[in-house]
């Protein structure tokens, strides 16, 4: 027994010097996608700020995870539906963002070389969110809160990232998540009493969209095979 956990711990140490992470922040806006408010898929209407972290597998793939926390504004003042600025619903959420996946460069992005690197890239995973439910109780009281609740949604993040420095590595991105419920907006409560408050589209799910820029510190040892590089 004492063996195998002396090759276990050999064959990571031999892993480790290849290992380069990169620990950073994101800034930009957030904006939703649902029965309230614009239906454009990219229109930032509130902050949003994050932090990630990246294990660079390789010059291709990066395993990613991060935290983004924002407010959710859906607003039908701002709608381009003439129907939905004619209601004039306005509804906010408190929404934080765990997300976790793979990133894919499609170029290989060399952290460790001094000349200017860049490459666009795609990323994938899954998100697990926090978001502060409620539903349309009337014009009189508005939007009503029902309580934290928590979901999974599916991202998808498409950016391009530059090295600007030795150690540091900006990008500019922008993520979209399917969200798998119909309840950021208040426009769909679930639960006995509540179907009668709906509105809009009750078979389309929301979505939540970030967009902004990142910058990340790189560290950890270079790769062996690029000592002479």
């Amino acid at each position: 027994m004492k063996l195998k956990w002396f090759f276990i711990f050999v064959f990571f140490s031999t892993l480790a010097p290849a290992q380069v992470f990169e620990a950073g922040v994101f800034v930009g806006g957030s904006n939703a996608i649902s029965d309230l408010g614009p239906s454009w898929y990219i229109n930032p209407n509130s902050e949003a700020y994050g932090a990630l972290f990246k294990w660079n597998k390789s010059l291709r793939y990066t395993w990613r995870i991060s935290t983004t926390h924002t407010q959710l504004i859906m607003d039908d003042a701002a709608s381009n539906i003439p129907a939905r600025a004619k209601r004039g619903y306005r509804n906010e959420t408190r929404l934080r963002d765990f997300t976790a996946g793979l990133e894919v460069n499609f170029n290989s992005f060399e952290l460790h070389r001094f000349n200017a690197s860049w490459t666009p890239y795609i990323f994938t995973g899954v998100s697990y969110y926090q978001y502060k439910s409620s539903f349309y109780k009337g014009d009189l009281v508005g939007f009503y809160p029902l309580g934290v609740k928590y979901n999974f949604a599916l991202p998808l993040i498409v950016g391009v990232k530059y090295k600007i420095a030795k150690y540091f590595v900006a990008a500019l991105e922008t993520g979209v998540r399917y969200s798998f419920n119909d309840n950021l907006d208040g426009s769909h409560p679930i639960g006995p009493g509540y179907e009668s408050y709906a509105f809009g589209n009750t078979a389309s799910n929301d979505w939540y969209v970030f967009s902004g820029m990142t910058l990340t510190y790189t560290f950890g040892k270079k790769p062996c095979t690029q000592c002479y590089n």
